[in-house]
């Protein structure tokens, strides 16, 4: 991750300060720079609140026998990703294949593709990679049309081994997967008899199958994730002495994916298979990194209003700044940061603080909304008198980080949300 340090910053870098363009980003972390030398609108990250989480998070699955391969597609920010690794992910899961060569592009050498992976040059490229003996790589197939589509190329380019790849099941309505427990078994029976490719176990996502905590939504996500488990007894007899993955997980429902991994055998003696493999029951969560202050303080279930005193809590690590430009009427301002800088696909920005000069305390912002967002602007309605000036600066709590990252090429990392200090400089990878 060292080439990270000599990235040289440009004008195409928002939010920086002026004096940074031309620097690398070694040389201006090294200058002692500030929150308050920075340009807004802004996405600003939480360097106490992210060490937190990812320290949660690895020694929870840690105490129930789970590996993590957290989705980075989340943040697509090898350094994050560097974090995650270091407190003992066995990997990083990735959604498409550019996303997978950009990982290999910073050493990356564990990776789980969530994805099936049909295009012939990206195939092509997989075969090289493959060369390299230390490179675990698995991916996803659906149906024996994917297995089909993955072995003409794997052939071509003389795939040095086999490439590892799950059956992933799905379920009504959702996304991906085969439908059915019996369509699943007969494209395992497919891929084992393949000669490019190795079954590897069973995957799925339960995300897609719920939306909330309500008692119907983890019934159906628990049914599903009992199939899963089904689905990978009944395939036993055809894997072979490797090791073999069950995985599901995002970042909604991870506790109850724990529950029934447990059930299965998670953590205990008997996940040691025989022959000599082990069956590695891993999540994916991606978003935990740095949590949010919306859609997934709805639903995480380490979320600070949700858990009890004894359970693990995550906070938010990220938040938006944006400067008040336009006070029209009373009752409303405009600040300068809208869709482009902000995420609004699962809810809007909520106003959590103001001051009138980055770096400066945060004061409560009592009775403020976000009611709409523009490209650039986001209209902030204040209720009780209340009132912003033209140049105050507005704190924003912010929900999706996956929506959030994408937006930013390079995004401040503070000490903790009420510092100035900036600690480093986070490039992201779309």
């Amino acid at each position: 991750m060292n080439e990270l340090a000599e990235i040289r910053l440009t004008a195409r870098h928002k939010g920086l300060p002026e004096r940074a363009v031309g620097m690398t980003t070694a040389e201006f972390l090294g200058s002692g720079p500030r929150l308050s030398e920075f340009w807004t609108p802004l996405v600003v990250l939480d360097d106490a609140a992210m060490r937190h989480n990812v320290e949660v998070m690895a020694a929870w699955c840690a105490q129930r026998g789970l590996e993590l391969m957290p989705h980075g597609k989340t943040t697509m920010a090898p350094a994050l990703w560097q974090r995650q690794l270091d407190a003992g992910s066995l990997g990083i899961t990735l959604a498409t294949m550019g996303q997978v060569r950009t990982a290999r592009s910073f050493g990356v050498s564990s990776i789980m593709l969530a994805n099936a992976a049909v295009d012939a040059h990206s195939l092509r490229y997989l075969a090289g990679e493959l060369a390299d003996v230390d490179f675990r790589f698995v991916c996803w197939a659906d149906s024996i049309a994917t297995v089909e589509a993955m072995e003409a190329p794997l052939r071509e380019a003389a795939a040095p081994r086999q490439v590892d790849v799950l059956v992933e099941l799905g379920g009504e309505g959702g996304r991906t997967g085969a439908r059915t427990i019996d369509e699943a078994i007969e494209i395992a029976e497919r891929i084992a008899a393949s000669d490019v490719l190795r079954l590897a176990g069973v995957a799925g996502y339960e995300g897609s199958l719920a939306h909330d905590r309500s008692i119907r939504a983890i019934d159906a996500v628990e049914t599903y994730l009992r199939r899963q488990v089904e689905l990978h007894e009944r395939i036993g007899h055809l894997y072979d002495d490797g090791d073999v993955y069950v995985t599901a997980g995002g970042s909604a429902y991870f506790d109850l994916v724990a529950k029934v991994f447990a059930d299965a055998g998670a953590g205990a003696d008997d996940a040691e298979r025989t022959g000599g493999g082990r069956t590695l029951f891993t999540l994916r969560s991606g978003a935990y990194i740095v949590h949010d202050d919306g859609f997934y303080r709805g639903i995480s279930p380490f979320d600070e209003a949700r858990a009890s005193d004894d359970e693990p809590r995550f906070i938010p690590g990220m938040f938006g700044v944006g400067r008040v430009v336009s006070h029209p009427e009373p009752g409303l301002a405009l600040i300068d940061g809208g869709k482009r800088d902000f995420p609004f696909d699962e809810g809007l920005p909520i106003p959590r603080g103001t001051t009138a000069e980055l770096g400066a305390a945060w004061q409560l912002l009592p009775g403020a909304s976000v009611s709409a967002m523009n490209d650039q602007h986001s209209y902030v309605r204040l209720e009780d008198g209340g009132e912003l000036a033209i140049g105050d600066l507005v704190r924003l709590g912010l929900s999706h980080p996956c929506t959030a990252f994408d937006k930013w090429t390079v995004l401040p990392v503070v000490e903790s949300v009420d510092s100035d200090v900036v600690v480093d400089l986070i490039h992201t990878f779309f």
